[in-house]
């Protein structure tokens, strides 16, 4: 009985006393991520003086994953809490593994907003292929059956007169190996990244064939989800991170920290600042909405996409699966 008592009796007397109840554990958040840049993920906090709650109401662990879709089996299973879900992913993950409590909480970035940079699906300018019709085939790279890239360069290829297996072959590659693999002549056609696309080889000795928004127009490219039970169950904390990520997405738009966002994403990824400076967070990167809120619209076109390339059964609504009271609470606390 004394080692139930003797608690008992300590936090009885606390209370008396007017002495602070002891605090409770944070809450741990996992985030995937995939490739950074164009994703902030695992740097996101790393600004200082951005990151007010961390520590207090949550703890902050990125995980990675070479693709979107092996993030629907993890968030399934409670093995990741916030995953950023390409739109056609997101659908699979409401349709196909059943996760109909998926809400949108967080825009991460778009392609193809006008002004700003679109992914590039790239060819050796010494293959000879000037053409979509000339992949015909031929083998070429995604980092992910089903990933929002994927979805593009398959929608390219159909536009074509072009299917999967029938005139072509496709095989999976890591974003970080696709250079290599298109440079020693394994694949013939790659999808390059924002960081892949100012890679001064790659400038060189490959081309654009065509970008994403010629395959399927202005995407919204990368959302973060979470299930909504997970979200009633740690909405106050979540809020918090809401506000701490708003308030370092603010950090790295803003051109005043520039040079010092580009050596925290030089640092993390081992890379030279100058493969960085001239790109990074400006007009030729991804498109980042600065209140973290996503375009509906273009999501909505993008699902129809996803259904009609037959990656989806039936359309999605994208306004059912939106939960953006946390980033608009977040946003009217940095008023």
């Amino acid at each position: 009985m004394r080692k139930f008592l003797v608690p008992a009796l300590v936090a009885a007397l606390g209370l008396v006393l007017g002495l602070p109840a002891a605090q409770a554990e944070p809450l741990k958040l996992r985030v995937g991520w995939v490739v950074c840049p164009p994703e902030l993920t695992p740097v996101l906090l790393a600004p200082p003086g951005v990151a007010r709650h961390l520590g207090k109401s949550y703890s902050f662990e990125p995980v990675h994953f070479q693709g979107t879709p092996a993030m629907i089996t993890a968030l399934a299973s409670g093995d990741l809490d916030i995953a950023p879900f390409t739109y056609p992913t997101f659908g699979t993950a409401i349709e196909n593994a059943g996760i109909a409590d998926l809400r949108v909480i967080f825009n991460e970035f778009e392609d193809g907003v006008p002004g700003y940079f679109t992914e590039p699906y790239l060819v050796l300018k010494s293959s000879g292929i000037n053409k979509v019709e000339e992949l015909k085939g031929k083998v070429l790279a995604t980092n992910a059956v089903g990933s929002g890239v994927d979805i593009a360069m398959r929608a390219m290829m159909k536009k074509h007169g072009l299917e999967d297996k029938r005139d072509y072959n496709t095989v999976e590659i890591a974003f970080p190996n696709m250079k290599a693999a298109l440079l020693e002549g394994k694949v013939s056609l790659i999808t390059a990244t924002v960081f892949t696309a100012n890679d001064p080889e790659l400038k060189e000795k490959a081309k654009t064939l065509f970008t994403e928004k010629d395959a399927v127009g202005e995407t919204q490219f990368a959302l973060w989800t979470a299930r909504e039970s997970y979200i009633k169950a740690h909405r106050a904390a979540l809020v918090d991170f809401m506000e701490d990520s708003l308030r370092a997405l603010r950090w790295y738009l803003d051109p005043r920290n520039h040079d010092q966002a580009v050596k925290i994403v030089a640092d993390f990824t081992r890379r030279p600042p100058q493969l960085y400076t001239g790109w990074l967070l400006t007009h030729k990167d991804q498109y980042r909405n600065r209140d973290g809120l996503p375009n509906v619209a273009a999501l909505r076109r993008n699902l129809d996409t996803a259904h009609q390339m037959g990656f989806l059964k039936a359309k999605l609504d994208p306004s059912e699966y939106l939960d953006l009271s946390l980033v608009k609470e977040a946003a009217a606390r940095l008023k």
